[in-house]
């Protein structure tokens, strides 16, 4: 009983260190991005002074759109260890943000979809940035998993008082052996990556959202969460 409880006490104190440095290295990241990005929007100021054609404009506003995206990802690293404010949202507006951006970043040969029969009506308590970087993550390696053509389906709907998310996509899928490794830190099947993706959605869902990610079932051309 004395060894149970001591590794039980041990186990707790180091996932409660490594927590400590998840953290501090997110709080970092985000502290080390502000600076230049602060200093990329005020230059992009300067120019727009000096530079006032139509065409300056338009690259000038796409310039501003990326620098708003770092801005965003920053402020998504600054929230982790934090409790995040929820707030309560229409799920569809999320979802559909989240696809929307995937959309314009993934081949053309690969279609993404929100589909039709979601609900538009579910409401929950959710904080956007951080949601939205959950359904990034999981887009994202359904992506990875599918190369060049494919598609991903998402769909929101309620059931037994809970609201469900089911993410779907046509790739090559994993063993079920894998089902839980995926979340686990440095965990990839992918050549390149450092397998933190699904890690930070797994604790933005069940740490921040008090809600449960998993993978659902898994074929040979399918592959399928459930938030």
């Amino acid at each position: 009983m004395f060894f149970v409880i001591s590794y039980a006490a041990f186990t707790s104190a180091r996932r409660a260190e490594q927590n400590q440095v998840w953290v501090g290295l997110a709080k970092e990241t985000a502290h080390q991005l502000g600076t230049p990005l602060s200093s990329l929007t005020a230059w992009i100021d300067i120019l727009r002074e000096k530079l006032d054609t139509e065409e300056d404009s338009m690259m000038f506003d796409e310039m501003q759109k990326d620098i708003d995206r770092l801005v965003l990802i920053a402020e998504r690293f600054s929230k982790i260890g934090s409790v995040p404010e929820l707030e309560k949202n229409r799920v569809v507006d999320v979802l559909q943000n989240g696809v929307d951006y995937i959309s314009k970043r993934a081949s053309k040969k690969i279609n993404i979809f929100l589909v039709k029969d979601t609900d538009v009506n579910l409401f929950a308590l959710l904080n956007p940035p951080l949601f939205e970087w959950v359904l990034e993550n999981v887009m994202k390696n359904a992506l990875d998993a599918m190369e060049d053509t494919g598609e991903i389906h998402v769909y929101a709907f309620e059931r037994d008082g809970f609201i469900n998310i089911d993410i779907t996509d046509t790739g090559k899928g994993i063993s079920k052996n894998n089902f839980e490794q995926i979340f686990e830190p440095g965990f990839s099947t992918k050549k390149r990556g450092w397998g933190l993706g699904l890690t930070l959605a797994r604790r933005i869902i069940e740490e921040y959202h008090h809600g449960k990610i998993f993978v659902k079932e898994s074929s040979k051309r399918h592959f399928d969460f459930l938030n």
